[in-house]
């Protein structure tokens, strides 16, 4: 019969060693939450804008306020002070500003059509505002009102106009009409629209305005 082999020996020791030799293990780290990108800083400019427009009236801003207010809409990722300040240079004023030419208004840099076009809408709504209220209260009876009319409604045209005045027997303006509009130094005049015109409008005088652009 074959012997059994003898069990392995083991050796007294106080302690003994264990290896095991594993691949070390790469623990993935979550991706840093992405931070979010900084507000252009005319944002916070238009809101205090707009605070104050709010607060204190049209009155507590400068020309080039208000019209960096109306840009707001034309121009949304930009900020629109350099152009609302560059236009009031240009041509002076307000009035100035909406009343150029839109050939001009190009000639300013960061002034495209859609902001010429914005310009010259806000100057529609207001000359047909104003003319709106001026003929339900306007008497025209001295040289020094008639001045004055014509001064808001006609200073900033940049062509020649021959407007007619149609008044009442009180002398209050019945309508003001361009019925020619011609070059920067020419206008003409046609005597018989004028006179058919004041019929159908049962005018009672009519007066006769004529703009000279260049002077």
């Amino acid at each position: 019969m074959a012997r059994r082999p003898p069990p392995p020996r083991v050796e007294d020791s106080e302690s003994f060693e264990f290896r095991l030799d594993v691949p070390p293990i790469e623990i993935a780290r979550a991706p840093a939450p992405s931070k979010a990108p900084d507000k252009p800083h005319y944002h916070d400019h238009r809101a205090r804008l707009r605070q104050r427009f709010d607060d204190a009236g049209p009155g507590a801003l400068a020309d080039y306020e208000l019209l960096e207010l109306l840009l707001f809409r034309t121009i949304p990722r930009r900020d629109t002070k350099p152009l609302a300040k560059a236009l009031v240079a240009k041509f002076g004023d307000l009035a100035g500003v909406l009343g150029a030419p839109v050939q001009r208004i190009a000639e300013v840099e960061g002034a495209g059509p859609a902001v010429a076009q914005d310009l010259k809408l806000a100057q529609a709504l207001l000359e047909r505002a104003s003319k709106a209220g001026l003929r339900q209260r306007t008497v025209i009876s001295s040289w020094a009102q008639l001045v004055n009319y014509c001064r808001l409604v006609m200073a900033n045209e940049p062509r020649e106009q021959f407007r007619v005045l149609f008044l009442d027997v009180k002398n209050q303006l019945i309508a003001d009409e361009v019925l020619n509009e011609g070059t920067v130094d020419h206008a003409p005049v046609y005597p018989r629209e004028i006179a058919r015109r004041a019929i159908e409008l049962s005018a009672s005088s009519v007066i006769l305005v004529h703009n000279h652009p260049s002077n």
